[in-house]
């Protein structure tokens, strides 16, 4: 296969016509110790690289990489900034023209990765007279992988424009969807279908161009190439909005533009354009119920729980069993901002009647059922001891009570009993799971504060005590309690259980919901839990327990203190205090949920290297096996599933209780109820990037109005602008205003 192709500034490479958007890349001579090593650091870096191919050479002892080629750059230039990106020695054999490879096969053990795009791109003709570009402005542009161009500047303006006859320099579609069906769905969800007005249209064409950077390559051109210039816009107006959203903060694929793309996709995976307009409201929403596409390669366990209920309640069912997975690795604990806990969870999948919460029960049931076993067992033998005491009731000697360890418990059950039953569980994890979340608001009605406690107190790992004067009484004393919980049920359920906004049960709370699938089609098969997907994870079950420590993961706990950063700056610019609250256990939860999938990676590679026996002997002879690999299987992947999980949990934790808890906070009595839906704001719709670069007191003021509503007075505003001077978002001028810094 040939990837390289680059006519010599002398011509030599007679006939050559265009140069190939890709570099061929061979590392050769590693050590058998090197080997996991580099591999690692390549797909570390496959995102600064732009990866399209790494394979393991088919002699052994190396690998044979291709990515992006920088057209700034000769061939040698190319893989010399390759060898220092990627910390391997730079090949002085390697820098000919046509570089060739003996590929492999297509196994999984010599392909190591692969991305579809290597097959679409297009080789970019020589231009008459090559642009010359300076090694630094390169540099300054080296986040930008685009395979065609890196252009760190708009160029003079491109014949590009359909209509004019003239060909498109760059691809007009992305995965088979037109850019102009993208646009059009896209403010069709996030403006109402209207397209931008003479008095919208700049922020607005910055916000799109900030979304669509992401599938344009990062690239000016390209951008300018698929962007209308709307309602009269300036074609020179239009570039500068292009240049300032390539040179702004990149925060991980933008939501707007993936609830986009995801309306835009029939379930078998093909283009809907022909009726775009009729998406329905289950697919349209559907970025808080899926993964993106390139996440669909998750772990054993976690891939076969999805498959089960379908794609459309992957994050429903994935919040469910992770208090499941936090049950069984109950001998983990996880270092997050420096606080050691156990993988303590606590979920709510809310969603109407026949939303399909229903196919959640056999697969938490499935992750459950050893512990059950063992339960059954144990309640056998408690059936035993009630019937030896029913014997002997007028006798002198009773039968003395056992102490039995059962983790599954119900909720349908009082507080003694609960916590008795949770003083028994030998410091492990006690699990309770209830189809119906009325259960608990029926059975703890009179003792919610109660319940809400033990909750709260299980989410950190606290000390429970509960006593009480007579010697017949419960009495409890629990050092750390441990208790995960998963309930499934309505929305309104959903506030009988969680009934107070102040007390910090629901941040502690991990909310998903089903899609609404009122208008959708009845599918002619819909997905089951079948007896291969049940073995699948029953194995994963069977081997967390063995896992027992505490890990420090030090990629996820940066990856959580990114996340937690990038949500201050948007709410400290928009003053959105409830949102800004609400990241700090959204970002340990997340990390928590995370972690449970990392977990289950580990116990894949495991039993597909030994088998599920092989696996349980290595976890035993070696106990701290398991924390070396959990190590490794931070990659780039998982940290992605972090930033899908935590902006799922903020959004329907904002969904569903932000007008709750804004007005729990402003009165105590508060007895209101949440008819209409939140209306979600992005980072660009806040208060900051409304007001121009040069702003008064009373502009402040007004568009603070115009976004929170007339509940804002002077004080809050002039915290506002305290808070934006601290930062250094802005400065105060001579003359009394602001400026944008």
């Amino acid at each position: 296969m040939n990837y390289s192709c680059l006519p010599n500034e002398d011509g030599s490479l007679k006939g050559s016509k265009t140069m190939s958007t890709t570099v061929g890349m061979d590392i050769d001579h590693l050590s058998k110790e090197e080997m996991p090593t580099v591999r690692e650091r390549i797909l570390q870096k496959k995102e600064e690289l732009g990866l399209l191919m790494l394979e393991e050479s088919a002699r052994g002892g190396g690998y044979h990489l291709v990515f992006r080629r920088r057209p700034e750059l000769s061939q040698e230039e190319n893989l010399k900034w390759a060898s220092e990106l990627l910390e391997v020695k730079y090949d002085d054999g390697a820098k000919d023209i046509t570089r060739v490879f003996f590929t492999t096969t297509g196994s999984t053990e010599d392909l190591l990765f692969l991305d579809d795009e290597i097959f679409r791109l297009t080789p970019s003709p020589i231009p008459a007279v090559a642009p010359t570009r300076s090694l630094s402005l390169l540099r300054e542009g080296s986040g930008q992988t685009q395979g065609q161009s890196q252009v760190a500047e708009l160029s003079t303006p491109l014949p590009h424009r359909e209509g004019k006859g003239e060909s498109l320099l760059f691809p007009s579609s992305y995965h088979g969807i037109p850019f102009t069906d993208i646009i059009r769905k896209y403010w069709e969800l996030n403006n109402h279908g209207f397209e931008p007005t003479i008095g919208d249209r700049d922020t607005l064409t910055y916000q799109l161009a900030c979304d669509l950077r992401h599938i344009c390559g990062k690239n000016a051109d390209w951008l300018d190439q698929v962007i209308p210039c709307y309602n009269g816009f300036p074609e020179e107006e239009k570039r500068a909005k292009i240049k300032s959203a390539l040179s702004s903060e990149y925060n991980g694929f933008p939501q707007r533009l993936r609830n986009t793309l995801n309306a835009l996709q029939m379930s078998d995976g093909r283009c809907k354009t022909d009726d775009v307009e009729n998406a329905d409201d289950a697919v349209a929403n559907s970025s808080l119920f899926t993964l993106p596409s390139s996440l669909k390669r998750l772990p054993m366990g976690i891939r076969d729980s999805i498959d089960a209920v379908g794609p459309q309640l992957s994050m429903p069912v994935i919040t469910a069993i992770c208090p499941c997975i936090g049950t069984l690795a109950t001998g983990v604990t996880l270092d997050v901002h420096g606080q050691k806990r156990g993988l303590n969870l606590i979920a709510y999948i809310a969603g109407d009647f026949a939303s399909g919460k229903g196919g959640i029960d056999p697969v938490v049931e499935a992750w459950m059922s050893e512990v059950q076993a063992l339960d059954k067992m144990y309640q056998v033998q408690e059936d035993e001891w009630r019937a030896k005491k029913r014997a002997a009731k007028n006798k002198k000697e009773q039968p003395e009570e056992p102490k039995l360890p059962v983790r599954c418990l119900t909720l349908n059950n009082t507080v003694a009993n609960l916590a008795e039953r949770l003083a028994n569980t030998e410091g492990k994890h006690a699990f309770s799971f209830t189809p119906e979340a009325d259960t608990v608001a029926q059975k703890w009605k009179s003792t919610m504060s109660d319940f809400s406690v033990m909750l709260r107190q299980s989410y950190d790992g606290t000390k429970y005590e509960r006593e009480a004067r007579s010697a017949d009484a419960v009495n409890v004393h629990i050092d750390k309690l441990l208790w995960n919980v998963c309930m499934c049920g309505t929305p309104d359920a959903l506030y009988r259980v969680v009934n107070n906004y102040t007390d910090g049960f629901q941040s502690r709370i991990a909310v998903a919901r089903t899609p609404d699938n009122t208008f959708a089609p009845l599918q002619d098969k819909p997905p089951v839990l079948t007896d291969r997907q049940r073995d699948r994870i029953q194995q994963i079950a069977h081997l967390l327990p063995l896992m027992y420590g505490e890990v420090v993961l030090p990629k996820l706990e940066a990856k959580g203190r990114e996340w937690v950063e990038r949500i201050r700056l948007e709410t400290m610019k928009n003053d959105d205090r409830t949102r800004a609250r609400q990241r700090f256990r959204v970002c340990v939860t997340a990390q928590r949920m995370t972690c449970c999938l990392m977990l289950c990676k580990v116990c894949e590679s495991l039993i597909q290297k030994h088998g599920l026996t092989g696996a349980e002997a290595q976890l035993k002879q070696q106990p701290g096996l398991w924390k070396e690999m959990l190590l490794k299987a931070q990659t780039p992947t998982m940290l992605e599933v972090y930033d899908v999980i935590a902006d799922s949990l903020l959004e329907n934790a904002l969904y569903f209780f932000r007008d709750r808890i804004e007005n729990a906070f402003q009165s105590r009595d508060y007895a209101g109820n949440m008819n209409g839906e939140r209306t979600k704001r992005g980072k660009n719709d806040s208060i900051f990037e409304r007001l121009d670069i040069q702003f008064s007191f009373e502009q402040a003021m007004q568009q603070s109005v115009a976004v929170k509503g007339a509940n804002v007075n002077h004080n809050t505003v002039r915290q506002m602008l305290k808070n934006w001077r601290k930062q250094k978002l802005v400065a105060l001028e001579e003359d009394g205003n602001y400026r944008k810094l």
